[in-house]
């Protein structure tokens, strides 16, 4: 039979207000009235009602997360910072799972909604117009995490992806490689097709290095799809020299691809990775990556969500936080 607020009432001889105010960390209670009130909950092993508690104050402290897979490093980093934020501000979180997958991510958020979360946190890959409707008409406030959006009507906490895909392959570019190939996520994501692909031109164009189309291969995140795109650079007559690479895991796939064929990385072909996941250090070599601080996108996304939740002076609703790219082995 479960414990009542009542009972912990009658048994410390209090009002329920009382038990309320002690629940709730409300310092107008004496210490002694505390202190027995505590002692009969520990006894009574009451547990407050967490949906009662919403409906009375019209708050959950529930925050939920749609993560596209939380198997996958890249989002589990992210999680974490979001994670590590929420316990700070006495946040509860629910996940969820949406595999990239539109009509789940849809369903997801309407599923959060009817849990009465109190906020939002949303990572996805492809933005449309029917997720912007969607967001638009949420009674409570979302924010997008490492997740681009391109109106800036929905608050966001990114990088300059187009910048830091400019960065790496300029960098290979001062390296002398006239070669230089893009293996890149699925173009669907509009972080590749709209801001790494372009800032991959750019680098070129500035260097007088005409845009080779061959040069590009698609991907889909998976170390698999690393190893393939690998396979298919070497097919050209042509070879690249130099591969700047969407994430880690794909990087890791093409590296393992050239070791197989007996390339030496990097002083056969260079290779710069993009998000600098733990799976940079799990290779040899290690690689040189593009660090996007995904723990501090998720704290920061946490954060802003706080001050939406909470009615806050928001200064900026869409931030963009800084990046650079960490040396190692994968390059000379």
């Amino acid at each position: 039979m479960n414990v009542t607020i009542y009972d912990v009432a009658r048994e410390a001889n209090v009002s329920m207000a009382t038990v309320s105010r002690v629940v709730n960390g409300n310092p107008n209670v004496k210490p002694a009235t505390r202190k027995k009130v505590v002692e009969v909950i520990d006894r009574l092993g009451y547990r407050p009602n967490a949906v009662a508690r919403g409906l009375a104050s019209k708050k959950t402290t529930t925050v939920g997360v749609v993560i596209p897979d939380i198997s996958n490093i890249f989002f589990a980093e992210l999680a974490r910072g979001i994670e590590d934020i929420a316990t700070m501000y006495k946040y509860n979180i629910i996940l969820s799972n949406s595999d990239q997958n539109t009509e789940k991510e849809l369903h997801l958020l309407n599923t959060m909604l009817g849990k009465q979360v109190d906020g939002i946190v949303f990572m996805g890959g492809n933005i449309t117009e029917e997720h912007v409707r969607e967001f638009e008409l949420s009674p409570v406030p979302i924010v997008l995490a490492g997740t681009v959006e391109d109106s800036g009507k929905i608050p966001s906490v990114n990088i300059d992806y187009q910048e830091a895909a400019y960065d790496a392959v300029k960098e290979l570019i001062a390296k002398g490689h006239k070669r230089v190939a893009y293996v890149s996520g699925p173009f669907h994501d509009k972080v590749n097709n709209e801001a790494k692909l372009p800032g991959y031109k750019k680098a070129l164009e500035e260097a007088g290095i005409e845009f080779n189309e061959e040069l590009v291969v698609e991907g889909d995140y998976t170390y698999d799809s690393g190893l393939e795109a690998w396979q298919k650079l070497r097919e050209l007559t042509d070879k690249p020299t130099a591969v700047f690479v969407g994430n880690d895991e794909m990087a890791l796939g093409v590296v393992h691809g050239a070791q197989d064929e007996g390339v030496n990385i990097p002083e056969e072909a260079e290779v710069i990775s993009f998000d600098n996941t733990r799976l940079a250090l799990m290779v040899r070599p290690q690689l040189t990556s593009i660090v996007q601080p995904l723990y501090d996108i998720g704290a920061v996304s946490m954060r802003l969500l706080t001050k939406y939740m909470n009615k806050e002076k928001v200064d900026e609703n869409i931030v963009v936080l800084p990046h650079r790219i960490e040396e190692r082995d994968s390059t000379k």
